[in-house]
């Protein structure tokens, strides 16, 4: 990773520069594509979105965790997650789960997760400072566009039941303050005065005030119209069959919905945002983005009878031990989401990752009737560095913002605007009657995250 930013915003504003006319597709209408669409927009680009569902925000970031979570920026590459692992092999219902049979990707996958260990602190620091970075973007994009995503910001709060637990994130705090972070410890009985409905015997916690929730899929709808309404345009049910580049252009190869005749955009330059689906079109564009599927798993529980309105937390819980999370979501949602799988492209829902989430509402918030809860599973797209994907390609013209992993949402606003930074230093201008190549005027290119799987 380039650290020639500045040490305290990885982020820069915009300069201002616009290169009108140009025509960029991106490919995903996640959260990622989404905040990639409007950062472009901004910039004067026209964009044209493509996603293979029929509404923006139905795959990862349909039903995630909620958490726009700076404290939770520690990556995961260390020895104690190897162990982990090992020590679950057999449990079904385990935080961390590896599917032992036999996946090339994936035994390769983890032999460079393995590698990038030493890189845990640096990596944990710079993801910490996009954190923190992204979320002046994201709350002002969100008033600007007047989206209503029942957003919280009463903070987060770490709980631990162990002292080995509660120690290994007191070392992460220093990671945390060195990225920009203020997060502080906090007793047992300042814990409850945090989150009175919190019920359980617990040795302290780490409280982040800045930290805050919200309806991940609403975001992104709103934005989604926001981008519509700035002049995008939105291909859905499409299914991209081939992407490709050379000095001349981009083209984009897809089915429009319900065809079965093949359409080609071309286009200036193209944004790969495509999630999991990332690796196989940098596959054809000649780059190795070496993304796996990291499955989670979540629960919106209805709160539909007044106690347990009363009895569910406000405040965003996130379980260290469990690996398991909680935001409000208005009045009458509370989502719970956790564990990791490592089972390939399988979005099956399964029970016996579903029930250990219902039954950590019961331990923690017993007031709370789980009679009606909507399980859900998404693939996070993690790369083995735990690092998203930010930057050119090795073709002119191709660009990516992709492998987010656990933490899409809270960077998604940071590394849309490095994105667009990067467009606009690497994308070479349109050439317009009467204007030589060498005539137009240069744009300084910006610092970005350039982390080749």
């Amino acid at each position: 990773m380039h650290h020639s930013q500045n040490q305290n915003s990885p982020v820069k504003q915009n300069s201002g520069q616009h290169k009108s006319g140009q025509h960029v597709a991106v490919i995903g209408a996640g959260i990622t594509g989404v905040t990639t669409c409007y950062a472009l927009l901004k910039r004067g680009y026209n964009v044209t979105v493509f996603d293979r569902n029929r509404y923006a925000a139905m795959q990862t970031s349909f039903a995630n965790g909620g958490q726009l979570s700076a404290s939770n920026a520690e990556v995961w590459t260390q020895a104690s997650t190897i162990l982990k692992g090992l020590k679950w092999m057999l449990r079904k219902d385990a935080p961390l789960l590896v599917n032992p049979s036999p996946s090339w990707h994936k035994y390769s996958w983890m032999a460079e997760f393995v590698g990038n260990i030493p890189q845990y602190k640096n990596n944990t620091v710079e993801t910490t400072r996009l954190a923190v970075a992204a979320r002046e973007h994201l709350y002002r994009w969100a008033a600007d566009e007047n989206i209503d995503f029942d957003h919280e910001t009463r903070g987060i709060l770490h709980f631990h039941t162990d002292k080995k637990g509660f120690d290994h994130a007191s070392r992460v705090n220093k990671l945390l303050a060195e990225g920009g972070l203020e997060r502080f410890a906090v007793t047992p009985d300042e814990m409850r005065a945090i989150e009175p409905n919190l019920v359980g015997d617990f040795y302290g916690g780490f409280y982040t005030p800045s930290d805050a929730t919200g309806d991940i899929h609403k975001y992104t709808r709103g934005l989604a119209e926001a981008c519509m309404k700035l002049g995008a345009q939105f291909h859905f049910d499409a299914k991209v069959t081939s992407v490709a580049s050379d000095a001349s252009g981009a083209r984009v190869e897809f089915n429009a919905a319900g065809s079965a005749n093949s359409e080609t955009l071309s286009c200036d330059a193209m944004v790969i945002c495509a999630g999991v689906g990332s690796r196989q079109f940098a596959a054809q564009l000649g780059d190795r983005v070496n993304i796996y599927p990291v499955k989670g798993y979540s629960i919106t529980v209805a709160l539909d009878d007044q106690s347990s309105k009363d009895a569910a937390p406000w405040v965003s819980l996130l379980d260290d031990d469990a690996k398991i999370v909680t935001s409000r979501l208005g009045h009458d949602r509370f989502r719970v989401a956790g564990t990791a799988e490592f089972n390939g492209v399988n979005m099956d829902i399964r029970d016996d990752r579903i029930q250990p989430l219902t039954q950590w509402v019961r331990r923690y918030f017993p007031g709370v009737n789980t009679d009606k809860v909507v399980p859900w599973a998404g693939l996070r797209p993690m790369m083995p560095n735990m690092m998203p994907r930010v930057g050119a390609g090795k073709q002119a013209r191709v660009f990516y913002n992709t492998g987010h992993g656990h933490l899409g949402w809270t960077l998604s606003a940071a590394t849309a605007e490095l994105l667009g930074d990067a467009v606009l230093a690497g994308l070479p201008p349109k050439l317009t009657p009467g204007i030589a190549a060498g005539g137009a005027r240069g744009v300084q290119p910006q610092p970005v995250l350039d982390q080749v799987g």
